[in-house]
Protein backbone atom coordinates (compact mmCIF):
# COMPACT_ATOMS: atom_id res chain seq x y z
CA UNK A 1 0.00 0.00 0.00
CA UNK A 2 2.93 2.35 0.62
CA UNK A 3 3.61 2.55 -3.11
CA UNK A 4 0.07 3.82 -3.68
CA UNK A 5 0.05 6.71 -1.21
CA UNK A 6 3.14 8.62 -2.35
CA UNK A 7 3.65 12.15 -1.03
CA UNK A 8 0.14 12.36 0.47
CA UNK A 9 1.06 9.70 3.00
CA UNK A 10 -1.76 8.64 5.28
CA UNK A 11 -4.01 11.37 3.82
CA UNK A 12 -4.16 9.53 0.47
CA UNK A 13 -7.16 7.28 1.21
CA UNK A 14 -9.31 9.90 3.00
CA UNK A 15 -8.66 12.39 0.19
CA UNK A 16 -9.48 9.71 -2.38
CA UNK A 17 -12.79 9.07 -0.58
CA UNK A 18 -13.61 12.80 -0.61
CA UNK A 19 -12.66 12.91 -4.31
CA UNK A 20 -15.15 10.12 -5.05
CA UNK A 21 -17.92 11.90 -3.10
CA UNK A 22 -17.41 15.29 -4.78
CA UNK A 23 -17.24 13.51 -8.13
CA UNK A 24 -20.73 12.14 -7.37
CA UNK A 25 -21.88 15.71 -6.72
CA UNK A 26 -20.28 16.95 -9.95
CA UNK A 27 -21.84 14.21 -12.07
CA UNK A 28 -25.22 14.73 -10.37
CA UNK A 29 -25.02 18.42 -11.28
CA UNK A 30 -24.08 17.51 -14.85
CA UNK A 31 -27.10 15.18 -15.01
CA UNK A 32 -29.61 17.70 -13.66
CA UNK A 33 -28.38 20.91 -15.32
CA UNK A 34 -29.12 19.93 -18.95
CA UNK A 35 -32.40 18.36 -17.81
CA UNK A 36 -33.38 21.73 -16.33
CA UNK A 37 -32.46 23.36 -19.63
CA UNK A 38 -34.72 20.89 -21.47
CA UNK A 39 -37.61 22.02 -19.27
CA UNK A 40 -36.69 25.68 -19.69
CA UNK A 41 -36.55 25.30 -23.48
CA UNK A 42 -40.16 24.09 -23.48
CA UNK A 43 -41.60 27.24 -21.89
CA UNK A 44 -42.13 30.68 -23.45
CA UNK A 45 -39.18 33.06 -23.10
CA UNK A 46 -39.81 35.64 -20.39
CA UNK A 47 -42.69 33.75 -18.78
CA UNK A 48 -42.87 33.25 -15.02
CA UNK A 49 -41.95 29.61 -15.51
CA UNK A 50 -38.93 30.63 -17.62
CA UNK A 51 -37.82 32.94 -14.82
CA UNK A 52 -38.11 30.08 -12.31
CA UNK A 53 -35.97 27.83 -14.53
CA UNK A 54 -33.38 30.61 -14.83
CA UNK A 55 -33.13 30.73 -11.02
CA UNK A 56 -32.93 26.95 -10.75
CA UNK A 57 -30.16 26.62 -13.31
CA UNK A 58 -28.19 29.45 -11.73
CA UNK A 59 -28.43 27.69 -8.36
CA UNK A 60 -27.20 24.39 -9.81
CA UNK A 61 -24.22 26.20 -11.34
CA UNK A 62 -23.41 28.15 -8.18
CA UNK A 63 -24.12 25.52 -5.51
CA UNK A 64 -23.21 22.25 -7.23
CA UNK A 65 -21.26 22.58 -10.47
CA UNK A 66 -18.65 25.22 -9.68
CA UNK A 67 -17.64 24.02 -6.19
CA UNK A 68 -17.63 20.35 -7.16
CA UNK A 69 -15.56 20.76 -10.34
CA UNK A 70 -12.98 22.74 -8.38
CA UNK A 71 -12.81 20.09 -5.66
CA UNK A 72 -12.69 17.24 -8.20
CA UNK A 73 -9.75 18.81 -10.03
CA UNK A 74 -7.78 19.82 -6.93
CA UNK A 75 -8.20 16.46 -5.22
CA UNK A 76 -7.87 14.47 -8.43
CA UNK A 77 -4.58 16.09 -9.38
CA UNK A 78 -3.22 15.65 -5.85
CA UNK A 79 -4.20 11.98 -5.85
CA UNK A 80 -2.86 11.39 -9.37
CA UNK A 81 0.51 12.97 -8.64
CA UNK A 82 0.78 11.11 -5.34
CA UNK A 83 -0.14 7.83 -7.05
CA UNK A 84 2.53 8.35 -9.67
CA UNK A 85 0.54 9.13 -12.78
CA UNK A 86 3.68 9.15 -14.91
CA UNK A 87 3.73 5.34 -14.87
CA UNK A 88 -0.03 4.74 -15.13
CA UNK A 89 -1.47 5.17 -18.62
CA UNK A 90 -5.03 4.72 -17.36
CA UNK A 91 -4.67 7.92 -15.33
CA UNK A 92 -3.67 9.82 -18.48
CA UNK A 93 -6.85 8.57 -20.16
CA UNK A 94 -8.95 9.46 -17.10
CA UNK A 95 -7.44 12.95 -16.94
CA UNK A 96 -8.21 13.44 -20.64
CA UNK A 97 -11.82 12.37 -20.05
CA UNK A 98 -12.07 14.71 -17.03
CA UNK A 99 -10.72 17.54 -19.17
CA UNK A 100 -13.26 16.81 -21.91
CA UNK A 101 -16.09 16.57 -19.35
CA UNK A 102 -14.96 19.90 -17.90
CA UNK A 103 -15.16 21.35 -21.41
CA UNK A 104 -18.66 19.93 -21.72
CA UNK A 105 -19.59 21.67 -18.48
CA UNK A 106 -18.23 24.94 -19.84
CA UNK A 107 -20.22 24.54 -23.04
CA UNK A 108 -23.51 23.49 -21.39
CA UNK A 109 -23.31 26.27 -18.79
CA UNK A 110 -22.68 28.69 -21.65
CA UNK A 111 -25.86 27.41 -23.29
CA UNK A 112 -27.65 27.93 -19.97
CA UNK A 113 -26.41 31.50 -19.68
CA UNK A 114 -27.59 32.25 -23.21
CA UNK A 115 -30.98 30.75 -22.37
CA UNK A 116 -31.14 32.93 -19.26
CA UNK A 117 -30.57 35.91 -21.56
CA UNK A 118 -33.65 34.93 -23.56
CA UNK A 119 -32.00 33.01 -26.39
CA UNK A 120 -32.70 29.42 -27.36
CA UNK A 121 -29.35 28.47 -28.94
CA UNK A 122 -30.11 24.74 -29.18
CA UNK A 123 -33.32 22.77 -29.54
CA UNK A 124 -35.02 20.84 -26.78
CA UNK A 125 -34.21 17.61 -28.65
CA UNK A 126 -30.52 18.53 -28.89
CA UNK A 127 -30.44 19.24 -25.15
CA UNK A 128 -31.97 15.82 -24.49
CA UNK A 129 -29.20 14.17 -26.52
CA UNK A 130 -26.43 16.18 -24.83
CA UNK A 131 -27.93 15.25 -21.46
CA UNK A 132 -26.51 11.73 -22.02
CA UNK A 133 -22.87 12.87 -22.20
CA UNK A 134 -22.19 12.69 -18.44
CA UNK A 135 -23.48 9.09 -18.32
CA UNK A 136 -21.08 7.99 -21.06
CA UNK A 137 -18.14 9.74 -19.40
CA UNK A 138 -19.05 8.29 -16.01
CA UNK A 139 -19.02 4.74 -17.42
CA UNK A 140 -15.64 5.28 -19.07
CA UNK A 141 -14.01 7.02 -16.09
CA UNK A 142 -15.25 4.53 -13.50
CA UNK A 143 -14.14 1.70 -15.77
CA UNK A 144 -10.65 3.18 -15.97
CA UNK A 145 -10.42 3.84 -12.23
CA UNK A 146 -11.63 0.37 -11.22
CA UNK A 147 -10.01 -1.79 -13.91
CA UNK A 148 -6.77 0.22 -14.25
CA UNK A 149 -6.03 -1.22 -17.71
Amino acid sequence: MDTLIGWLGSAYMPLKAVHVVVTFFWIAGLFIYPRYLVHQASVPVGSAEDMNWRLRTARVRRIILVPSILAVWILGLAIATSYGFQQAGWIHAKLLLALLLSGYQGWITGVGRRMAAGERPVSERTLRIWNEVPALFTILMVGLAVLKP
